[in-house]
């Protein structure tokens, strides 16, 4: 059996499918699959195959495009649902609130966008935003960056530790600076624009449910005011 499978490995290795390598060896598939269901090189053969079998067969690619969009509908569904059982949560504090109408206001919102984004030059804003973040949704400080936005006469790394200070955020939370090129280069706004940004299409879908959310609670207590 110890050659059987030495053989099996040289020939998966070689890209071969369960079946060749079953009918070549005479090993039974599901004890093919039992040996190399763990091993990483052999998924990525895997992978492999079934794409060249899809782009082959218009028929399996186009079912296998439906199943994926089906998969993630139903993915987007579930952030949502949980985004709503979230809000019944927290919606009595007043940092996620903050969280919420900061983004509402500042944020970027394209629902096709798995980013969570929000620009202003007003550091208190990007620091509530962070701490709504880390504070509220326990997002760990590594999955949260930042990036300035600086006229030419900005110094990167004066900019960098002032931002650092005001916000909470880490220096090495921050990437790259991009520098404005103009006819004007003097300074416009004195510690440039800053973007904190989540990459998460959880966050995302969540977020914008939120929003909704409290649309509908400001609508709700408007109507009770507007009657009272």
């Amino acid at each position: 059996m110890r050659k059987a499978r030495e053989k099996a490995i040289l020939l998966r290795k070689s890209g071969a499918s369960y079946k060749k390598i079953s009918r070549e060896l005479g090993i039974a598939t599901s004890t093919l699959a039992g040996w190399f269901k763990n091993e990483p090189w052999s998924q990525k053969i895997k992978a492999s195959l079934s794409a060249q079998v899809s782009w082959a067969n218009p028929k399996a690619l186009e079912l296998l495009v439906h199943a994926n969009r089906e998969r993630w509908k139903n993915k987007h569904e579930e952030y949502r649902t949980q985004a709503i059982k979230e809000f019944q949560k927290y919606k009595s504090n007043p940092l996620f609130l903050s969280g919420i109408m900061l983004y509402w206001g500042e944020g970027e919102k394209q629902p096709k966008s798995s980013v969570v984004r929000l620009s202003n030059s007003d550091p208190e804003m990007i620091r509530i935003f962070n701490l709504f973040l880390t504070k509220v949704l326990k997002i760990s400080p590594d999955k949260i960056f930042a990036w300035l936005l600086l006229y030419p006469d900005l110094v990167d790394s004066v900019q960098k530790n002032s931002w650092s200070k005001t916000t909470g955020l880490s220096t090495n939370q921050f990437k790259k600076s991009i520098y404005i090129k103009g006819r004007h280069p003097s300074k416009r706004l004195s510690y440039g624009v800053c973007t904190i940004f989540v990459s998460s299409r959880a966050l995302k879908e969540r977020m914008l449910k939120w929003i909704e959310l409290c649309q509908d609670l400001l609508r709700a207590q408007a109507h009770l005011l507007k009657n009272d």
